[in-house]
């Protein structure tokens, strides 16, 4: 009897710990860890208090909730995202990624959400004069690393020998960018970045949009090849709310000028 008492014990503990492991997993099966680059409104950008939000975290919450997933978000270097992603330590990437042929062989991205080409900012009374893509070549130009707008400047300029590589910045961040810029020419002269970015650093920063450069890119939500589970669920729910209420709630709410 106490051998068979024992046994019960150890049969019903095993149970309890069986149930409680297989909660644990199902919670985390149903968790999304979405990446971003929060320095970059209006699509993304940290609040006073710490909070990530902007029009990528609204839409790509929105689109996984719609799914039945609870959602965490993480701030990442952009371009560690990617790297982030194949190692399975984010789920989704949701930072005003271009699609384009090169990380398509690193990620699958989803249907695009949103169109956009570059643009060029300068510091608002600099006297930094740029009315097309030579005049650039005056001055020490800047792009966030990993960002169409720094392979523009790389391939279109740099490499073809028309801006000298001393002055071409690479910054880790936009923010740090937009500081150099309103530090003035001798810092850095001019910031190529996408345009509703550039957009939105003009309405609150002594910055202003001096050039754009038609570059036709559409932005998506990356996740893991192989994961097409995961991409459908949000293909699908983005073909639902592109156009909705919500969407037009949402462009209202971080482009409405």
């Amino acid at each position: 009897m106490g051998n068979r008492k024992l046994m019960a014990i150890v049969l019903i503990g095993l149970t309890f710990v069986g149930m409680t492991l297989s909660g644990c997993t199902q919670q985390k099966a149903n968790t999304i860890i979405v990446g971003t680059s929060a320095d970059y409104p209006p699509f993304e950008n940290t609040t006073v208090n710490g909070s990530i939000v902007g029009f990528d975290i609204d839409l790509i919450k929105k689109v996984l909730q719609d799914e039945g997933y609870t959602v965490q978000v993480r701030d990442i270097a952009f371009d560690s995202l990617i790297p982030e992603l194949q190692l399975g330590h984010i789920n989704v990437i949701a930072a005003a990624m271009t699609i384009n042929a090169e990380r398509e062989t690193q990620v699958s991205f989803s249907r695009p959400y949103y169109d956009a080409n570059q643009s060029v900012l300068v510091q608002t009374g600099s006297g930094v004069n740029i009315t097309n893509t030579i005049d650039l070549t005056k001055y020490i130009v800047g792009a966030q690393t990993g960002t169409t707008g720094w392979e523009w400047v790389n391939s279109t300029l740099v490499a073809t020998g028309k801006l000298n590589p001393d002055h071409f910045n690479s910054y880790q961040s936009a923010l740090l960018a937009i500081n150099d810029l309103q530090n003035g020419p001798t810092r850095l002269g001019a910031l190529v970045i996408d345009s509703p970015v550039a957009n939105a650093f003009a309405a609150k920063q002594a910055v202003k949009v001096a050039l754009t450069i038609t570059t036709n890119e559409s932005y998506g939500f990356a996740v893991k090849i192989g994961n097409t589970a995961l991409l459908t669920k949000i293909n699908n729910d983005l073909l639902n709310v592109t156009g909705s209420s919500y969407w037009k709630e949402l462009v209202d709410k971080y482009f409405a000028s």
